[in-house]
């Protein structure tokens, strides 16, 4: 017997063995589709499978890209949204147990949300954002994969919202900045734009591969993948943020320091006319 918010159910109730629920024993991939397409469907279908593969889940068989590209398109016609959505697929370990698990096979759940507007698009608001000191994010290889344990996002998002800020930015454990609550960082600094490698504990995002695969194409910048501290903010003209869903997201003020948009609104169309192609 289990007292779900003063209603007694039963035990045998979905939520009792759900581990993604119970432990976080899960992972999860959210994609754009755009016209009846998922937009970048290989680069995150390699990634869940990895994801997979690092938290020794047992990959299902019919798991093949195809397979799991017409679940989440069927999801997205079945809500009359495959014109423009974000959907969500995730993956959680089957069966009860403790923090030992009794099977490594895998159940899975397909969400959506209709988006607004097709192309991606950067808007002229305000985004001002703060450095979250509470805690950290580990160097190691389970921060870079998307999985259910997403504790310091979250209470960093509360964090934001209470003093006002549109977004933190998280450190790791030697502090050097390595990403933001919803999305990797750039920085730009005269012609060279910088985003933390993946060893520095940041996702390994979908969309920041395809933005330094557009910016090394521009002759004019240096595109690197090297540690930020706090200290280098300061010192930046850009800076923004990039995820699948947003595209690129620009900040305008950290702290006392405002910063321009040329290069993000550059890479932006490109990003667009990439889009537009595939």
């Amino acid at each position: 017997m289990l007292n779900h918010n003063g209603k007694f159910i039963s035990d045998t109730h979905p939520q009792t063995d759900n581990r993604g629920l119970l432990f976080g024993d899960g992972v999860f991939e959210t994609v754009r589709v755009l016209d009846g397409k998922v937009l970048f469907l290989e680069d995150h279908y390699f990634r869940l499978m990895s994801s997979m593969r690092v938290i020794r889940m047992q990959i299902p068989m019919e798991f093949t890209m195809e397979f799991v590209e017409n679940q989440l398109l069927e999801t997205a016609r079945e809500a009359k949204c495959e014109d423009s959505a974000r959907v969500r697929i995730t993956v959680f370990r089957s069966g009860g147990g403790f923090y030992l698990p009794e099977t490594n096979k895998v159940e899975w759940i397909v969400s959506v949300q209709p988006l607004a507007q097709k192309l991606y698009s950067i808007s002229d608001i305000e985004y001002e954002v703060e450095l979250f000191k509470d805690f950290y994010v580990t160097k190691q290889l389970l921060s870079s994969i998307k999985s259910t344990n997403k504790l310091v996002n979250i209470t960093s998002a509360i964090y934001a919202d209470e003093n006002g800020y549109a977004n933190c930015l998280l450190m790791n454990e030697e502090k050097n900045v390595i990403e933001a609550i919803n999305g990797n960082l750039f920085m730009l600094t005269g012609k060279k734009l910088v985003t933390p490698p993946v060893s520095e504990g940041c996702l390994n995002g979908v969309m920041r591969k395809q933005i330094l695969a557009i910016a090394k194409k521009n002759s004019e910048l240096e595109v690197v993948e090297e540690a930020i501290s706090p200290f280098d903010l300061q010192k930046a003209d850009e800076l923004f943020i990039t995820n699948v869903i947003t595209g690129i997201q620009p900040v305008t003020k950290y702290r006392k320091k405002s910063y321009v948009t040329t290069v993000a609104e550059d890479l932006l169309v490109k990003l667009n006319a990439q889009v537009r192609l595939s």
